[in-house]
């Protein structure tokens, strides 16, 4: 075996003289000239540096302040998390494309990008929907919130969002590393998606298309269901209770909750089909891998009255320790 190039695709020659490609092209956005790729650069470094700051000082307050260890914080500190890994999956390459033109990727690093891209995705759907439930509880058994959702119970619920999440996609385990590119090794994307990348491959992937729509309708159509059957629970709970200062109090408590489900079901759900057109494909891609998880501590947790109050004191304590 050995390696040759023509016209810029680098494959391998195997033991039939069968070409493989070696090698993957990520275009990116050909259409922009230099300098506006490196001001779309510029804007994703500090995006992605901004998402990572916030998400990581929601944790971090989680962790350090035992007012905010409850059941709600357990979560949206998990979902935080999340969001910095699933972010990251994508936009550490993309800078690279746009800053440095690094625009080659191996096939295994492509696998293994579209298997976590959408293994991470789907448990933020699944999560969502245990943070809604938790909302859900909270407000409508307010009494029995506390017994309900023990901490025994929080653990098993998050474990069993990330089994789920990673196991749904497992498919990607069993048919991609069979997958064989012997054609073009271009990907009209800044990202491994499965819609471009089955399109390169010289094998049947028929099958392939039919499990990822089932899969991709179900895990979509069904967190979406459950999430608004828990805020239809909760909002004809708040429209029942007594006092109107009891009614704002609940509805503040789930109102940046309902602003992330807001922005999920347009950054998230509106997802384009296989005959989507390729621009369609990119911006709904942009959506759901930066402007989401960059707006989403701000909208989800940093609005919250105990949060913003315990990032003050921690703020007010380093700078006391600093200049005393």
């Amino acid at each position: 075996m050995f390696l040759s190039q023509q016209d810029g695709l680098k494959f391998s020659l195997g033991p039939e003289n069968e070409t493989t490609v070696t090698e993957f092209i990520l275009e990116g956005f050909p259409g922009l000239d230099q300098r506006p790729q490196l001001f779309l650069s510029l804007v994703l470094l500090l995006t992605y540096l901004t998402m990572v700051l916030g998400n990581a000082t929601i944790i971090f307050l989680v962790c350090v302040d035992h007012h905010l260890q409850t059941p709600m914080y357990f979560f949206i500190s998990n979902f935080a998390f999340l969001e910095i890994w699933f972010t990251s999956s994508t936009s550490i390459k993309l800078f690279a494309i746009l800053s440095s033109d690094q625009k080659t990727i191996s096939p295994s690093s492509c696998f293994a990008q579209s298997y976590f891209y959408f293994a991470l995705g789907c448990t933020e759907f699944i999560l969502l929907v245990v943070l809604s439930c938790d909302r859900c509880v909270a407000i409508c058994q307010p009494l029995h919130y506390a017994a309900l959702m023990e901490p025994q119970l929080c653990l098993c619920l998050l474990v069993a969002a990330w089994a789920i999440g990673f196991s749904l996609q497992s498919y990607h385990l069993l048919f991609l590393p069979e997958l064989s590119f012997c054609g073009s090794n271009k990907i009209p994307h800044f990202l491994c998606d499965n819609t471009p990348w089955f399109k390169l491959s010289c094998s049947d992937t028929s099958l392939l298309w039919k499990i990822d729509s089932l899969f991709s309708s179900c895990v979509l159509m069904g967190s979406l269901c459950f999430t608004l059957a828990f805020y239809m629970c909760i909002l004809f709970c708040i429209l029942h209770l007594p006092a109107a200062s009891e009614r704002k109090k609940a509805f503040t408590t789930c109102s940046s909750h309902l602003i992330t489900l807001s922005i999920a079901c347009i950054a998230l759900y509106m997802c384009p089909s296989e005959d989507a057109s390729l621009k369609t494909n990119k911006i709904v891609a942009l959506l759901n891998t930066v402007l989401y998880p960059f707006l989403n501590p701000f909208m989800y947790s940093l609005r919250i009255r105990a949060v913003i109050l315990t990032l003050n004191k921690f703020l007010a304590r380093t700078v006391i320790k600093l200049f005393p």
